[in-house]
């Protein structure tokens, strides 16, 4: 059971301003926020929280935000068209790696820019045909 009060990391008003699908394994109630924001907690996969914001977006973007389990999740199922990844030379010892678990991936690089202290990337997922 969800045993405490959860509005996000961001306080009342979240920067989303929008719909958001929260992949969880605890069924909750959705928590409105004010700016517009929703959190939608979703129990049945990545799949249906991909769909659920589909259908929010109409034919705006969708961008999936998590960690490393996360977004294995979705890149396994084959449901992510392009990927930015920021990386920075920081080594915290342990945690989830990204691409466990994952099948290959023809990832194609589309922009990459480097700052002081990060790189950042971004990749195309080419899906055969």
């Amino acid at each position: 059971e969800w045993d405490r009060p959860w509005n996000g990391w961001w306080g009342e008003d979240p920067p989303f301003h929008g719909p958001v699908y929260v992949l969880t394994h605890h069924a909750r109630a959705p928590q409105p926020m004010a700016g517009g924001t929703t959190y939608h907690f979703v129990t049945d996969g990545p799949a249906s929280a991909l769909a659920r914001a589909r259908d929010s977006a109409g034919d705006g973007d969708i961008c999936i935000q998590g960690g490393a389990q996360t977004i294995n999740q979705f890149l396994a199922a084959g449901l992510v068209d392009e990927m930015r990844l920021h990386v920075v030379p920081y080594t915290l010892g342990g945690g989830a790696r990204l691409f466990d678990d994952v099948p290959p991936l023809d990832l194609r690089l589309i922009h990459a820019r480097a700052a002081r202290s990060v790189l950042h990337v971004t990749y195309r997922v080419h899906k055969p045909r």
